[in-house]
C-alpha cells in the first residue's frame, strides 16, 4: 500500500484546486434557497449529519450518488461498501468527481472531500478502506442524492 502523504497528494490531482475555483458558484444566499438547512449546514459550512441517520446508509440499488448541492455525478453505487462508520462510504469517486484538501480542525489531520463541480463539502477519505484502492471516502449523506438505474 502506498504512503498516506502519496495517497493523497494523488487524490488532490482527481479535481479542482480547493481555492474557491470551482465551476458552480453560488451566493450563501442562493444556497440557503437551493438547499435544506442540514444540507446547507454540511455541503457548504462543512458540517457532519449525525452517524446512522442518512437513509443513503442502506441504498443497494445499482445507480449513481450525485452532488446533492449541483447534481454533479459523484460515486458509482458498485463502489458503495458497509464500513459500519454509520455514514454512506465507497472505496472510489468518479474520475473527476471529487476535490480534496487537508483539514486540520478538530485537532486532527484528515482529508476533506468536495465536489469537484460546486466545491461543496462531502465528507472525509481515510486510508483504511477495501481493495483494490484501500481508501474509504466517508460521505454525508445528506450532501448527496441517489439516481437508481431505469434499467
Amino acid at each position: 500500500m502506498a504512503s498516506l502523504g502519496g495517497i493523497f497528494s494523488s487524490l488532490s490531482g482527481k479535481g479542482a484546486a480547493h481555492d474557491g475555483d470551482f465551476p458552480v458558484k453560488k451566493s450563501d444566499d442562493e444556497w440557503r434557497k437551493q438547499l435544506s438547512p442540514e444540507a446547507f449546514y454540511v455541503l457548504r459550512q462543512h458540517g457532519t449529519e449525525r452517524a446512522g441517520t442518512s437513509p443513503l446508509n442502506h441504498e443497494k440499488r445499482a445507480g449513481v450518488f450525485h452532488c446533492a448541492g449541483c447534481d454533479h455525478p459523484l460515486f458509482a453505487a458498485n463502489t458503495k461498501y458497509e464500513s459500519g462508520t454509520g455514514w454512506p462510504s465507497f472505496f472510489d469517486p468518479l474520475p473527476g468527481a471529487v476535490a480534496t484538501r487537508e483539514d486540520n480542525s478538530l485537532f486532527m489531520s484528515r482529508t476533506e472531500v468536495h465536489c469537484a463541480n460546486c466545491g461543496g463539502h462531502l465528507g472525509h477519505v481515510f486510508p483504511d478502506g477495501p481493495h483494490p484502492t484501500g481508501l474509504r471516502y466517508c460521505m454525508n449523506g445528506v450532501s448527496l442524492k441517489f439516481a437508481a438505474d431505469s434499467t
